[in-house]
């Protein structure tokens, strides 16, 4: 049965919260491996929670950390904000930015990620601590999920394996850390990231990481996001799984 568990932050610091809750998912008998599934930045929503209960019925551990509460993003929060973003009404849309700023702002200070990263160290602790785990840890995330999925790839080498969502690369400075495996996702209908994408591959290429992506043509951001009509696409994000589920195999199944 899925459960909610509370985690250490040991390198706080700055005021910020010394601990934090995540998801925890169960596979049905010894796990293959264990799983970090990171959010999207509308928080530890439900379509997060699904898709963490979705790897743990292929095998594996998964912890799905909430990373934003922290700041005010809980879930509910979140689904508020996620329906202005993505309004037909554009009058709701426009009246709703200061929210989106103010409740945006808090992540985008640098001691933000600072904590963030010292939260999914934690959780690799955890991770690591657990029966039948033997070191075979990967991480996955989205969007917000996707980029911390690289910075924490970047972060901690215990992590044997990433699959990044639509995320932002870390600094280039910070590539040449990386020794898991990546295989990064992407919808072709995604500007900023395809524009950084060919420096992004240099840059893997350079510092000798082991790096593939895949881009969707037709798909844009959150393309795997089934709880938005707007962005899902439903053979993409089957595809993406399918090709997830095998990276993952390959290197801790």
């Amino acid at each position: 049965m899925p459960e909610t568990i509370s985690l250490p932050v040991t390198e706080a610091g700055n005021g910020r919260p010394t601990d934090f809750s995540a998801y925890l998912a169960r596979p049905k008998g010894e796990p293959v491996g264990a799983l970090i599934v990171i959010h999207e930045i509308w928080g530890l929503v439900e379509h997060i929670t699904s898709v963490a209960a979705r790897f743990a019925a292929e095998g594996y551990l998964v912890l799905a950390p909430d990373l934003l509460s922290s700041v005010g993003i809980e879930a509910q929060v979140g689904m508020e904000l996620n329906a202005i973003m993505t309004s037909p009404d554009e009058k709701l849309r426009i009246e709703g930015q200061t929210r989106l700023r103010d409740a945006f702002a808090p992540m985008r200070v640098p001691e933000f990620g600072t904590w963030a990263i010292s939260a999914l160290r934690s959780s690799v602790d955890y991770l690591e601590a657990q029966p039948g785990i033997n070191g075979r840890i990967a991480v996955t995330g989205f969007c917000f999920g996707g980029t911390y999925s690289f910075a924490l790839a970047a972060a901690d080498t215990r992590v044997r394996v990433a699959v990044p969502f639509y995320g932002a690369p870390p600094e280039l400075a910070d590539v040449a850390k990386i020794t898991a495996p990546i295989l990064a996702l992407y919808g072709q209908d995604d500007p900023r990231l395809m524009e950084s994408l060919p420096e992004v591959t240099a840059a893997m290429r350079a510092a000798g990481v082991d790096f593939s992506s895949k881009v969707y043509e037709g798909a844009g951001h959150a393309f795997f996001n089934d709880t938005s009509p707007h962005a899902y696409k439903p053979d993409v994000a089957a595809d993406a799984w399918r090709r997830t589920l095998q990276f993952l195999a390959a290197h801790i199944g």
